[in-house]
């Protein structure tokens, strides 16, 4: 694969700079813990369902927890005391708790609950672990696809409509299958439960919909001979609680990203930071691909001034990623072709930009985003710009394609429409399969000119940061023009500071394991 001529100082200097940034903020963070990362401990633990008011459990644990001022201890020494004190089960701990029948209290002996909980944790890591084996075991039995991944959505608002749309998906094409989230669902404190039926511009995340899916997709694929991954969306103010879910349940792919919350959904900041490690560090132990938002950036801010943004972005994600014990290759860092169409050569700054991030992480994952922005309901401009979007993704080598969609301006995409997506792109890929080993770019010339601009760019970018400080980066709106304060935002009062005692059984097991 030709490459281009970039200075590995600068992007040492970069990842060095966005490391320092990270740790920071993780040092930081690391004092509080939140809500939802122990609602995500108490499922992982065993606590599931809902009370009489359709209530989900974890949230009435948690709840009781911070009525009797023990949520800063943690939740899994305090309930394993529960279990053993009164021989329940974590589902009953919960269950009573929301009857009334039951008062929580410290445990009598502490480091007895702390090795219970461990052991409990543990049990549920092998489970974790198992899942991921079967994984292994289905690519290995059915096959898999060549990157890049054809990524495909599914949206009815049923979860049932979704398997059927998804079925239809995988045997047209897809590779992946992502089902978008009903709309606002990233702003609920708490995750629905059970199969539901009436999201709106999407289906809701739960875990029950998310073994329905999988096992849909483990039926279509072992029809047609090649693994389907499934994809959600770790985000919003429950990320810890599904990824905890997904993990259980054999999700391939999760929408993670430690800044798209903040920016695009004005979550706190702490809360934010927080529940993206928890989350992250389950991702990784379960040996999912998480999806960063970069490309979201461009939506906002335009795509050429603010490249430097997204490469930055990335270099920050990549690092808390990092922390959290993600692998490269379980890095699915975005990015977009998002560049006005009516801008002179901005094809050749398309692949400036993509062939840049293919080479700063050479074995990430990378998810690429089809335009969005510069589309204007006119199908046929659409579907020429979405087959450059294709040729783009080929020739530098992206892992992750998102199909881009003729009718994206217009409504959510009709069978038809992600068919002719699927068509178009299988035709890019197999007429220009071994395009990126026959080319090499101009040494001088105006792709290499132009990346070498964005990563030198991006060393300044990074380096500001690293003076004040990402908080403080995130206040003056140097990602997507968009500003956020570290007090402002939902959710801020799910954050708890940790008591000098706070213990959580799963960092340990989950980062020895995933490391």
């Amino acid at each position: 694969m030709s490459q281009l001529n970039l200075d590995q100082g600068q992007i040492d200097r970069a990842r060095e700079s966005a490391r320092r940034i990270a740790h920071r903020v993780f040092d930081d963070m690391s004092q509080y813990t939140t809500t939802t990362v122990e609602r995500a401990t108490l499922r992982l633990m065993g606590v599931d369902g809902v009370d009489d008011n359709q209530i989900p459990l974890p949230n009435r644990l948690v709840a009781h927890l911070q009525e009797q001022k023990l949520l800063a201890h943690g939740a899994a020494s305090v309930v394993a005391g529960a279990m053993a004190e009164h021989a329940l089960t974590a589902q009953q701990v919960a269950e009573a708790v929301a009857a009334g029948k039951l008062v929580l209290a410290r445990p009598k002996h502490d480091k007895a609950a702390r090795q219970s909980a461990e052991a409990i944790a543990a049990k549920m890591c092998e489970h974790i672990a198992a899942q991921r084996a079967v994984r292994s075991q289905q690519i290995d039995k059915v096959g898999e696809a060549r990157t890049p991944w054809l990524y495909l959505i599914v949206a009815t608002g049923n979860i049932f409509e979704d398997i059927v749309q998804a079925r239809a998906a995988a045997e047209q094409g897809a590779d992946i299958v992502a089902v978008i989230r009903s709309t606002g669902q990233s702003l609920l404190d708490y995750v629905p439960y059970g199969a539901t039926t009436e999201g709106f511009g999407g289906t809701y995340a739960t875990q029950e919909n998310f073994r329905l899916m999988r096992a849909a997709l483990d039926e279509v694929g072992a029809k047609i001979g090649r693994y389907i991954r499934l994809t959600n969306y770790c985000s919003g103010l429950c990320m810890p609680e599904i990824a905890a879910m997904g993990a259980m349940e054999r999700l391939d792919m999760m929408l993670n990203d430690s800044m798209y919350g903040i920016i695009f959904r004005d979550i706190n900041m702490k809360r934010t930071f927080i529940d993206q490690f928890f989350s992250r560090m389950v991702n990784a132990y379960a040996g999912i691909i998480i999806n960063t938002g970069e490309d979201n950036y461009l939506t906002t801010a335009d795509a050429f001034d603010a490249a430097h943004t997204v490469l930055a972005s990335q270099l920050i994600n990549e690092q808390f990623a990092y922390i959290s014990g993600l692998k490269p290759d379980q890095m699915g860092l975005g990015h977009a072709f998002e560049i006005n169409p009516d801008l002179e050569n901005g094809f050749l700054w398309e692949v400036a930009h993509a062939q840049l991030v293919r080479q700063v992480f050479p074995e990430a994952c990378l998810k690429y985003m089809p335009p969005t922005k510069h589309m204007t309901g006119n199908i046929f401009r659409g579907h020429i710009q979405d087959a450059l979007f294709n040729v783009v993704s080929t020739l530098t080598g992206q892992n992750i394609h998102l199909l881009g969609m003729m009718t994206e301006a217009i409504h959510t995409p009709f069978i038809q429409d992600r068919f002719l997506a699927i068509q178009n792109a299988k035709y890019v890929f197999g007429t220009m399969r071994d395009l990126h080993d026959e080319v090499e770019f101009k040494a001088g010339g105006r792709i290499e000119s132009r990346a070498q601009q964005v990563l030198a760019e991006t060393v300044g970018i990074l380096a500001d940061i690293e003076k004040i400080g990402l908080p403080a980066a995130i206040g003056r709106g140097t990602f997507a023009d968009i500003s956020r304060t570290m007090e402002g935002g939902k959710g801020l009062d799910g954050v708890i500071a940790k008591s000098p005692d706070y213990y959580n059984p799963f960092p340990d097991l989950m980062l020895a394991g995933a490391n």
